[in-house]
């Protein structure tokens, strides 16, 4: 992925616009990511600074320089190292300044220290030439590391990443992103927004009156830490957006070394929504609890939930799982808001207080500080405080105590 310093923009008006490849840019960056390609495979068996030393020799247009660099940062993405295959060079190092230390101990009064006589003892004793010891030396470093293998390519495929890859990086800079996204059908719907949810996202999602979705989503630099992992996950929800019907993307973003304030917007879509079928990830800790749940005891059955419960006006969530009664058939819908934030969490009391027509427990960290008993007895939703991990047998028992509450009917 694209690092925003590597991105060609144009600031107009308080809006930031991606220079896209046109013309004879364009060719000429397809003719560079050409050569770039060939000398990476020239240079499969050699080591990363060989490499990289092989690309600093390809000359390069003043005003090419960015584009360079970015293709280079995705080529070497697409690249597969190794350290060298033999003795830890830890280990190697240890050897070497031990016979090194045991050598000066013993050596006469001022005579010289023999540096190649030293690794030359360790290399026969260990199989090996002196070039091949002194080389190994080191070998855990990163320049080091062999060129084993570049996954497969074409110059035209790499520049169409290197394409795709602009906005994304665009992302990594946002405060907040706005998205009105529309798809062809309630799987289409699903699908997106169980995307939101395995990628930790902090969103909200609302309907629109014309049958398209609002989505707000907190940006990075909206955050105290973890802002890399986070704008992250971010940028890799725009090639979920372009396989969606359409969308309007808006977001407000800091740029530059002085953070100056602007607007970004994208617009895409595939028109046909692309991932339809396509069945949702669960995250490992909610993946973790649906296997636990199923070794337990119990008349409940757990699957993966495939509603949106909205209330109009209010808002929308999406279950992660449903639980339903082996006897009645009543359902229990469970979602996981980990680690979100305070105000994830008071929307979500907001639909039960509100008239959500569904009983629902909402999983919350205690990092959140939030108190189970903020939503009451009578009401058709719950709160399961958890530390560290959530426990199957207490999922049981909270989903058990609400299916006795009254829902209200729409």
């Amino acid at each position: 992925m694209l690092t925003a310093d590597l991105v060609r923009v144009r600031r107009r008006k308080g809006e930031l616009q991606v220079l896209d490849l046109k013309d004879e840019a364009l060719e000429r960056a397809i003719s560079l990511a050409a050569v770039y390609l060939g000398v990476a495979e020239e240079h499969i068996g050699k080591t990363r600074e060989q490499l990289e030393e092989a690309l600093d020799e390809i000359e390069v247009e003043p005003g090419d320089q960015k584009i360079a660099q970015g293709i280079r940062k995705l080529l070497e993405d697409r690249c597969r190292f190794e350290e060298p295959a033999m003795a830890s060079p830890e280990e190697l190092r240890r050897e070497v300044f031990l016979k090194a230390v045991e050598a000066r101990r013993s050596a006469a009064p001022h005579e010289p220290f023999d540096r190649d006589r030293i690794l030359g003892e360790v290399a026969r004793a260990r199989g090996l030439d002196p070039l091949t010891l002194e080389a190994s030396l080191y070998a855990d470093l990163r320049s080091s590391n062999l060129l084993k293998g570049i996954e497969p390519t074409t110059p035209q495929g790499l520049i169409e990443a290197y394409r795709a890859a602009l906005p994304q990086a665009v992302l990594l800079r946002a405060v907040r992103v706005s998205v009105l996204v529309r798809c062809n059908s309630p799987g289409a719907y699903r699908a997106l927004f169980h995307k939101l949810k395995f990628l930790r996202l902090l969103y909200d999602i609302h309907p629109e009156e014309d049958g398209r979705y609002r989505i707000e989503i907190e940006g990075p630099f909206s955050m105290f830490e973890a802002v890399t992992r986070y704008g992250l996950k971010l940028a890799l929800l725009l090639p979920h957006l372009e396989a969606c019907a359409e969308y309007e993307l808006t977001a407000d973003v800091r740029w530059g070394k002085e953070r100056e304030r602007f607007i970004f917007r994208r617009r895409g879509g595939s028109r046909i929504d692309a991932a339809d079928l396509e069945p949702p990830r669960l995250p490992d800790e909610v993946a973790a609890l649906v296997e636990g749940f199923r070794k337990l005891s119990t008349i409940w059955k757990v699957s993966i939930s495939s509603a949106l419960l909205s209330l109009p006006g209010v808002g929308l969530c999406v279950p992660d799982l449903v639980f339903e009664h082996g006897g009645t058939g009543e359902r229990v819908y469970l979602e996981v808001m980990g680690f979100w934030s305070r105000e994830a969490v008071w929307r979500r009391v907001d639909l039960v207080e509100n008239g959500l027509s569904e009983r629902i427990l909402f999983a919350v960290s205690e990092r959140l500080r939030v108190s189970e008993d903020v939503l009451g007895d009578s009401l058709p939703g719950a709160l399961y405080v958890y530390k560290g991990v959530m426990s199957p047998r207490l999922i049981a028992e909270r989903i058990e105590a609400l299916r006795k509450r009254p829902i209200r009917k729409g």
